[in-house]
């Protein structure tokens, strides 16, 4: 449950329009509810911005239909993650107000009329080649749900960055880039050098034998000379959106560029 919903039930309680008793029934099933296979956390977008995230991987598609119900009954807002077509398809079946995005692998549906939780300059999210595309649009779909605008700055890796410096503007001006790479994962080292705002870097599974699916590009950001870095998991589009979104929170207004 939203922080702005709890606080119009307690205004209601306060000037009589709404009983103790009728809230304490709407609030009844806080923090948490006991599925059997799964407790849902309805408190987690007090705390993130964001309701509870479901891992769509390792879940039956059952699974996922009775956690996904029970998350619409609070919030309008859904993201599963890492669901295959198949599956997409059966949890569709039984909940078809989801959509599904075969690129990013993930299962979404807006809240209707939900106002955007950022007004400032979209999150750049930037790829090093196309094969980073299902990570990075991983990425996309989590702050699309969060209610956070998005700039794609797609295949511009180091093997030609002059086709980065051609969108260098819409970094500098962002609130924090994601910068996803393979291979050796040099970009977000490029990047953290030409820009002064949060860089959320994410290694990928992408490249040939020494790359060692992904682990010489996690290393090589970890070890990165650009001060200030952040490096989330191999493949973990989804958890670089949410260290965003962390910092997004936290921000009363967009900062100024200087």
């Amino acid at each position: 449950m939203e922080a702005s919903r709890i606080l119009a039930l307690l205004s209601d309680v306060s000037d009589g329009s709404l009983t103790p008793e009728a809230a304490l029934q709407r609030l009844q099933h806080l923090p948490f509810v006991d599925l059997g296979v799964a407790r849902v956390d309805h408190h987690r977008a007090l705390r993130q911005g964001m309701p509870e995230v479901v891992f769509g991987e390792s879940k039956t598609a059952e699974q996922i239909v009775l956690i996904v119900r029970e998350l619409l009954r609070v919030d309008g807002r859904i993201l599963v993650t890492r669901v295959s077509e198949p599956k997409a398809a059966i949890v569709r079946e039984a909940v078809p107000e989801l959509e599904y995005d075969a690129v990013a692998r993930v299962l979404v549906r807006l809240k209707e009329g939900a106002e955007p939780a950022w007004r400032g300059h979209a999150v750049a999210v930037v790829t090093a080649g196309t094969s980073d595309l299902a990570v990075a649009e991983e990425a996309c779909q989590t702050l699309r749900v969060a209610g956070v605008p998005v700039e794609r700055v797609y295949d511009a890796g180091v093997a030609g960055l002059h086709r980065l410096m051609g969108d260098l503007s819409k970094l500098e001006r962002a609130p924090a880039v994601i910068v996803v790479a393979g291979m050796e994962g040099a970009l977000p080292s490029v990047v953290g050098g030409l820009i002064a705002v949060p860089i959320i870097a994410v290694p990928t599974s992408v490249g040939y034998g020494a790359a060692l699916a992904g682990f010489t590009a996690l290393l090589g950001m970890l070890s990165s000379c650009a001060s200030g870095l952040t490096v989330v998991n191999i493949d973990n589009g989804f958890g670089a959106a949410m260290a965003v979104l962390r910092i997004l929170n936290h921000q009363t207004e967009p900062r100024a560029q200087t």
